[in-house]
């Protein structure tokens, strides 16, 4: 039965062409394999209306506090997990507002966990954990479509109300079905028979990137093209975050570097205290009634000053 079931997979197909690739030349073999992964932007732009309806919807929820979660086995979960792990030091998440949940548990992400993937109970064991909630997102992720754990982690999320999310390499997916928002990125049989980490596991990690990076832009965690977020955590990134600044403001060193020392290190608030001409505490206050959105707090800040010049010179011009 499960031998049927792969043989009708695109991702499992065989491709007689290449049976004797073994015995071409290094490069012949890597101009064949990179002939194959240019295939995959275009598959993935295919795709790119369903993923847009998938990332308003996310955001929308996560907004409102909620999490963005992928789930996954092997190559997919490991995939999720490295999303996930990238979240908190380029946008500044919390380290439980973007999960990456492996079949097997973090042991999996370095050794295959046998069975782990066939268990749909194992996926809902995973979520109860977390308890889901309607604000939460599922982004169940499989090459076939047909993994138990990506199918029962989104069929478990959707029947709790939480938005799901399927993200899969063939077509008619059982994964797509169980969910609201389907994503098939056909990318073709690989390389080597069946080892998915190749030009799916390619536009798996395409697809996570375009859903975690706009959301984030979504929420208010970039400047323009900037990551104003960023959590600066060793000595790169702290020189990163100096040159975020600069390139925001046009500020010189001296005052880069005393609007970073004013607001603790944070970018987003020391380019609303150059740009916007206010202190680190208020900048502070801005921000966070604008939640978070730097554009809006600039403005907020713009609009007070004005306020203040118009008072000023009212009070100026008073009999």
């Amino acid at each position: 039965m499960l031998r049927a079931q792969l043989d009708g997979l695109t991702t499992e197909a065989f491709r007689p062409e290449l049976a004797e690739i073994d015995r071409r030349t290094t490069f012949e073999i890597a101009r064949t394999m990179n002939d194959g992964d240019a295939a995959v932007p275009a598959a993935v732009a295919a795709q790119l209306p369903r993923i847009a309806a998938a990332i308003d919807a996310i955001a929308a929820r996560m907004a409102r506090g909620g999490r963005l979660v992928y789930a996954g086995a092997g190559t997919a979960g490991r995939i999720g997990v490295l999303d996930a792990s990238e979240c908190p030091p380029t946008f500044n998440t919390s380290p439980g507002q973007v999960v990456g949940l492996i079949a097997g548990g973090p042991a999996a992400v370095l050794r295959s966990v046998e069975g782990a993937e066939d268990s749909a109970e194992l996926a809902a064991a995973d979520l109860t954990a977390l308890a889901l909630t309607r604000d939460d997102t599922v982004v169940g992720i499989s090459a076939s479509g047909r993994t138990p754990y990506a199918v029962g982690a989104v069929e478990f999320a959707r029947a709790r109300g939480a938005l799901t999310v399927g993200l899969a390499c063939n077509t008619g997916s059982a994964l797509a079905a169980a969910a609201e928002h389907g994503i098939e990125v056909v990318v073709g049989p690989e390389l080597l028979t069946g080892s998915t980490r190749l030009k799916a596991g390619t536009a798996q990690k395409l697809v996570l990137n375009l859903i975690s990076t706009i959301t984030m832009i979504r929420l208010g965690k970039t400047y323009g093209n900037l990551m104003v977020d960023l959590r600066a955590s060793n000595e790169k990134l702290h020189a990163r975050s100096r040159r975020i600044v600069a390139l925001a403001t046009g500020a010189g060193d001296g005052e880069v570097e005393a609007a970073l020392t004013a607001t603790g290190g944070e970018v987003k608030a020391a380019i609303l205290v150059i740009l916007g001409g206010v202190d680190g505490p208020a900048a502070a206050r801005l921000l966070s009634a604008a939640r978070g959105h730097l554009r809006v707090a600039l403005a907020e800040a713009a609009t007070a000053t004005a306020t203040a010049r118009t008072d000023d010179a009212s009070k100026a011009t008073a009999p």
